[in-house]
């Protein structure tokens, strides 16, 4: 590790700690040839995962992205915003948890569909009519009664 005060490249490593749960390691150093301290970061490099759209072109996965769309889907519903982050990250850990570098627009917008029937039906809807591009009110409705043959209709 390069000093920053100094630019010399030996130092000793004089602390370490976990931090951000445990996703990263925090390490206080020592320049051996200044002496000053200074803190590094260190953490897991992640594959930036693919998102292959419909035309077949492809996205960085944008985390923002499907926030914004689960906050489309919610307008006007009373859904805390910590639930939202946490379907997010949960999307996000399941998709780095597969190990593959790509991942259609398809794929991900089951797995978004699958928490929103869960945390609020009227959004799952929402999501749905833009996901599947609903041609006519029946397709509207064929979703519906899915949501209700599965239970979740209330």
């Amino acid at each position: 590790m390069r000093c920053p005060y100094c630019n010399a490249d030996d130092d000793k490593v004089v602390d370490s700690r976990s931090a951000a749960s445990g996703g990263v390691i925090r390490r206080r150093r020592e320049c051996l040839a200044c002496g000053r301290r200074f803190t590094t970061y260190e953490r897991i490099e992640e594959t930036p995962v693919k998102v292959v759209k419909k035309d077949g072109s492809r996205q960085d996965f944008d985390r923002e992205k499907l926030l914004t769309s689960l906050n489309r889907a919610l307008v006007k519903r009373k859904v805390d915003e910590m639930v939202l982050e946490e379907v997010v990250s949960n999307i996000e850990q399941a998709i780095h948890n597969t190990g593959e570098q790509e991942i259609t627009t398809r794929r991900l917008g089951r797995m978004v569909m699958e928490r929103l029937r869960t945390i609020d039906q009227v959004a799952f809807v929402r999501f749905a009519s833009v996901y599947r591009e609903f041609k006519d009110v029946q397709e509207f409705l064929e979703a519906i009664e899915s949501m209700e043959g599965k239970g979740v209709a209330g």
